[in-house]
């Protein structure tokens, strides 16, 4: 993660914005007239909103943690593809 001040992102975007879409890098970009924002790849993003819409039921949080749990203890299978 690396925290830049806004003069500091701006002067160099093009390489900053090549961090974060080609490495994963995270940048904060911190504004002293305003809120910080943070810059993440869409692909970051995209895995962010699944794993929010993944977790935002009770039944399906706990299906989940069940299925972590069995894993835990060797209770799977695997199987060929097709």
């Amino acid at each position: 993660m690396e925290v830049l001040n806004y003069t500091e992102f701006r002067k160099d975007l093009k390489s900053s914005l090549d961090k974060v879409s080609n490495d994963d890098e995270v940048i904060i970009v911190s504004r002293s007239k305003g809120k910080n924002v943070v810059v993440i790849s869409l692909n970051e993003y995209n895995s962010l909103k699944e794993t929010m819409y993944l977790l935002s039921t009770e039944k399906n949080r706990k299906r989940l943690q069940e299925s972590i749990n069995e894993m835990g203890k060797g209770k799977f299978s695997t199987h060929s593809l097709i």
